[in-house]
């Protein structure tokens, strides 16, 4: 039998990456990382070889490792995803953390999650704050279907899931704080065809020729959802912040911005929704 120090090493090579060949011994095993500080010298069982050594192969021919281990860290949350559901990036977390600068930590509010996937989003908002009333939509329900388990397994009891594209299923319903990260890659890009995006679904991805129909769409919607002064995020494309911002200021949102991630790209837009006030200023 193997032991891990030599397992690790052929799937390293194999693969071209220790970080995803240890994570996936690790599942297999039901380990944490640092188990393999004190057993790399441990002899592995045929068993455990067999089923790491079928990941290896699957990761190989490109196949994500959050989907073969179903589970992927986002905030301070460990998530199941699947194929139906979009593999939460840290680059997303912009968008958390701009949400909550804007929900005061104890008061009441109402907050909306459009395509929501896996929940992280809707979740991580709603374990920061536990008095606000979040419901997250998502047109697949069997993304939403995770994203319930998601809560269950958290306990995280102050979001709803409601089945629908975007706002549709809200119908009457207002919001302090709407946030979405919807599809934003243009239809033609040749990254859908490459790594990981080859796996997740095309829905949560592309969005037209410009990457921005979902984005349009959610910027003209929303305004019958938000209450004076409430607060459009939206996740986009690095290239995408100036027509993001257009597109708010022309719909009558205040205060259009553009927030930048940790790589110094823009990452999220928003606004704020002022009846009859137009300004594409900063806020």
């Amino acid at each position: 039998m193997a032991d891990v120090r030599t397992v690790l090493a052929a799937a390293t090579l194999r693969l071209g990456d220790r970080v995803d060949a240890e994570a996936l011994l690790l599942h297999v095993l039901g380990q944490s990382r640092s188990w393999l500080f004190a057993h790399a010298d441990d002899a592995l069982g045929r068993d455990v070889q067999t089923a790491f050594e079928d990941l290896v192969a699957r990761r190989a021919t490109g196949e994500p490792v959050a989907y073969l281990t179903g589970r992927r860290g986002f905030w301070t949350l460990e998530l199941e995803v699947t194929p139906a559901t979009l593999i939460p990036r840290p680059e997303t977390e912009l968008l958390v953390e701009l949400a909550l600068e804007r929900l005061p930590r104890d008061a009441v509010a109402d907050v909306a999650d459009l395509g929501t996937g896996s929940g992280a989003v809707a979740l991580a908002i709603a374990n920061e704050r536990r008095q606000a009333r979040v419901v997250a939509t998502d047109a697949s329900a069997d993304a939403l279907a995770v994203a319930r388990r998601n809560a269950q397994r958290l306990g995280t009891a102050n979001v709803r899931f409601v089945h629908g594209d975007w706002l549709a299923p809200l119908t009457g319903e207002r919001f302090a704080l709407i946030v979405s990260n919807p599809p934003y890659i243009e239809a033609s890009d040749p990254h859908l065809a490459q790594g990981d995006l080859r796996h997740e679904p095309a829905s949560a991805l592309a969005s037209g020729a410009d990457g921005l129909d979902d984005i349009r769409r959610i910027v003209a919607d929303a305004r019958a959802h938000l209450e004076p002064g409430g607060w459009l995020l939206l996740e986009h494309g690095w290239n995408q912040g100036d027509a993001v911002r257009a597109l708010l200021a022309v719909a009558g949102y205040a205060g259009a911005f553009t927030a930048r991630d940790l790589e110094e790209r823009d990452r999220v837009s928003g606004g704020r929704w002022r009846p009859g006030e137009l300004d594409a200023g900063a806020e």
